[in-house]
């Protein structure tokens, strides 16, 4: 509305009196203009009255009560999860006096009145998702609940997991068993035993029940019951088992905080139901991440923050404070969210931040915030300079109070204040400390934790060698004495192992040579050496000499033909070996957890170095020993991780340095690993495996070669060795005794 001055012009008899006159009617005038051009708001209308009622066919009526009819039915709309049937009633005021409204009855529970924006939300919370229709009744509204919701709402509101799809056919399968346990945590472990592994699952939870549908399966009449399990101390107080048509359905029911979880391993289908410590600084329970509060709708336009925020507060029963410097309008249209979601979305729009103590959340800009927690701690970092200091006494167990002293004056750690102290007595172990209340007692808890009694672990080792060595010799001595006449000439072989020159030595030192059979006696002490003793020559002229070099055993024959005069001696010599050994060494050591042990044994090999001009020759050692060095670590779930380190020695071959001196060889074994074993298992943390196969054939060229006639011509060897390492170790636990003293 533009409003003009016309016909008023100064200095032409205008009087000031006349001029204020005349502007004040014009104001007066557009006031008025202004009033009748306003609407009528909801303060001439207000809901004075809420009525709930059961129908003629089962249904819930809810009729809410007007001081004025209104023209058109409010509108409204219903959603699944949570199951709620929200109205908006414009320009009408709520008479009722509160803003929640609990109802008795089992389809509506309770009512949530909420009046901003000049007009009347009304939230009815149901316990299971409904549809409804509204109609008018001069001044009252009346709703009817007319029966379950069947939408696309209804599965969200199920919040139905698929856990096993179904096979399709028609297999029908069955439940062997339903079984409960307590875990460790105390938490709530329902096992099932299925027939099939195939076997479809969902799961969904519906208020505050969990509910699994075992899909196309059977249950055995022993099996539906209904346990009790309370006495268990878990988060589950009921399980009830029945069949629901061609399924078998699963109703647990917990109590208090709580969280769930499935898994499932062959035919074992597990459902764990873990309890929840309420932590008082964080809007929803849980150790899941996201955003896990009821979901909810909202739909302003240009409404106060501060309205939203006391929307939320009735929607949560949350004790909601807003500081008085959050101000400022928005426009939300929010659809089936989370509610602390929604809160997020709000406090990150207006440029706002929270913090819960319990049920009670202060909400104010961030800078405030921080300000105020800033200005927080100053006035702590005050009081503790002002504070007065105690001075505490602490005596050691286990641990050097010294070593706490250290960890307690490092700069970098910052246990004590500026102006705390600690000092030790040797003679006694007892540590002083002089600082304030609150750092003392974070003292006493960190020497609490860490003077305590170390756990100590017993390792055994055990190395085991064996070895396997086989061999086998075949040798031959071969000699021919034969004559024969060809044209008028004597052609003559010979070759004996009896008839041989003899040596004889006498006593005064002479030697006779003469052509016999040398004595048995004769025989045995040439094979042995023996000096100033009759023998016979090394040399025996025989055809084949190809004996074996250790032989066992031997075979000698001679064939004569008298008529021809000829003579064939034959000697067969054969050894076999066949040894097998095994060496076990078992060290043992005990140590304290993350304490290094060593134990060995063995020897010093001694040999001597050669010298020079001006330095004599020396007398070295070498070692060889069996060692063990362990470190071990013992981790919460009593596992035994260890740092490991064997060494087998083993003296070896004799090397020759020239001048007469000799230097052993050490043969060594060694493993060095990190393992983690179970407390008293047994793990194998190495092995070698040596295999050696030789064969050696000395033989007369060509006629070593024929077949058969060819073992005559040559001596044969044959070896296999075989060697294995393996190395076991067995790391336990050593339990602590206490000795009782009467």
């Amino acid at each position: 509305m533009a409003t003009t001055l016309q016909g008023i012009q100064p200095g032409k008899g205008v009087t000031p009196r006349r001029l204020w006159a005349t502007g004040l009617a014009m104001g007066l005038a557009l006031l008025a203009a202004m009033i009748l051009s306003m609407p009528v708001h909801a303060q001439t209308n207000r809901l004075e009255n809420v009525a709930v009622s059961k129908g003629s066919l089962g249904q819930t009526i809810v009729r809410f009560s007007l001081t004025v009819p209104i023209s058109q039915a409010p509108a409204g709309f219903a959603i699944a999860n949570p199951a709620r049937v929200a109205l908006d009633f414009p320009d009408v005021a709520n008479g009722l006096g509160g803003t929640k409204q609990s109802v008795d009855d089992d389809v509506l529970r309770s009512l949530n009145l909420i009046q901003s924006g000049g007009k009347t939300r009304v939230v009815m919370n149901l316990n299971k998702p409904q549809q409804f229709k509204t109609e008018l009744d001069g001044k009252t509204v009346v709703v009817t609940l007319t029966g379950e919701l069947q939408d696309e709402a209804t599965a969200a509101s199920q919040q139905t997991q698929h856990f096993a799809e179904a096979k399709p056919g028609d297999v029908q399968y069955s439940l062997l068993d339903v079984d409960f346990r307590r875990g460790e945590s105390g938490e709530g472990r329902v096992v099932v035993d299925l027939s099939d592994p195939a076997v479809g699952i969902d799961i969904r939870q519906q208020g505050k029940q969990l509910i699994v549908d075992f899909l196309k399966t059977d249950l055995p009449h022993n099996l539906a019951r209904r346990l009790d399990v309370t006495d268990f101390g878990t988060p589950i107080a009921m399980i009830d088992t029945f069949t629901q048509g061609n399924r078998t359905r699963m109703v647990i029911e917990p109590k208090g905080l709580w969280e769930h979880s499935a898994y499932q391993t062959d035919k074992r289908f597990i459902i764990e139901v873990k309890p929840i410590i309420e932590d008082p600084n964080k809007l929803t329970q849980g150790s899941r991440q996201g955003y896990k509060g009821d979901k909810l709708s909202l739909n302003f336009q240009n409404v106060e923050v501060r309205a939203v925020l006391q929307v939320i507060a009735d929607f949560t029963g949350l004790n909601i404070i807003t500081s008085d410097t959050v101000q400022g309008n928005l426009t939300l249209r929010l659809k089936d969210i989370p509610w602390d979601q929604a809160l997020d979305i709000i406090m990150q729009t207006k440029g706002l931040d929270m913090r819960k103590n319990g049920s009670v959340v202060l909400i104010a800009p961030r800078d405030e915030l921080a300000l105020k927690e800033r200005q927080k701690f100053e006035a702590m970092q005050q009081i503790n300079d002002l504070e007065p200091l105690r001075t505490e006494m602490f005596q050691m167990n286990y641990q050097k109070a010294q070593n706490i002293q250290k960890l307690l004056s490092d700069p970098n750690q910052k246990f004590l204040s500026k102006r705390g102290t600690a000092v030790i007595d040797e003679r006694t172990n007892i540590l002083f400390v002089q600082d304030t209340a609150a750092r003392l007692e974070e003292v006493r808890q960190l020497i609490r934790k860490i003077d305590i009694t170390v756990r100590q672990v017993l390792i055994e080792a055990r190395i085991v060698i064996a070895s396997d060595n086989f061999s086998r010799q075949l040798g031959v001595r071969f000699g021919v004495q034969a004559g024969f006449s060809f044209n008028n000439y004597s052609v003559g072989t010979t070759g004996s192992l009896n008839t041989q020159p003899t040596v004889t030595i006498n006593t005064d030192g002479t030697v006779t040579r003469e052509t016999r059979t040398p004595t048995p006696y004769e025989i045995a002490t040439w094979r042995t050496g023996g000096a100033g003793y009759p023998g016979y020559s090394d040399n025996p002229g025989l055809n084949v000499n190809l004996p074996a070099a250790s032989p066992t055993g031997s075979l000698a024959m001679t064939l004569i033909n008298l008529g021809s005069g000829n003579l064939v001696n034959l000697e067969l010599s054969a050894m076999e070996a066949d040894h097998r050994g095994k060496v076990v060494s078992s060290p043992r050591v005990m140590t304290a957890d993350n304490q290094k042990a060593v134990i060995e044994q063995g020897t010093e090999i001694p040999y001597v170095t050669p010298g020079s001009a001006n330095s004599p020759a020396t007398v070295q050692f070498k070692p060889a020993v069996l060692r063990l060095e362990v470190t071990p670590q013992i981790t919460p779930d009593n596992r035994i991780i260890m740092n490991i380190e064997i060494r087998k020695d083993s003296i070896g071959q004799i090397v020759q340095l020239g001048g007469g001196f000799t230097v052993p060889s050490v043969d060594t074994k060694n493993v060095s690993t990190q393992i983690s074993v179970n407390n008293g298992d047994t793990a194998v943390i190495g092995g070698i495996y040596e295999e050696e196969i030789l064969d050696y054939v000395d033989k007369v060229p060509f006629l070593g070669d024929l077949p058969l006639l060819g073992y005559l011509f040559k001596n044969t060897n044959r070896s296999s060795n075989k060697t294995e390492l393996l190395i076991f170790l067995t790391p336990r636990i050593v339990k602590d005794t206490v000795d009782t003293v009467r």
